[in-house]
């Protein structure tokens, strides 16, 4: 787990707590790479991206896990409505 304010360059938010992917595959009793899956297919959170490193905001983990781990829906492309 990584604080914010601890990113070379970040503006310190407090409170907010990030993690790499063995954290949140510990969170999730799952394996790293499921929890890419889950990602790439918008099932979870998406990842935040500081320069090479992927990280999770572990407060929007927390409460995407107490709604139930709802599918995460983002518009990618495809035509506009």
């Amino acid at each position: 787990m990584t604080d914010v304010s601890t990113l070379a360059g970040a503006q310190p938010v407090p409170g907010r707590r990030l993690g790499d992917v063995q954290t949140v595959a510990a969170m999730l009793a799952c394996s790293p790479r499921h929890v890419y899956r889950l990602a790439d297919a918008d099932r979870m959170p998406r990842p935040l991206r500081l320069g090479t490193l992927v990280r999770w905001d572990l407060d929007a983990i927390d409460r995407w896990i107490q709604a139930g781990c709802p599918a995460v829906r983002s518009a990618r492309g495809g035509a506009k409505p």
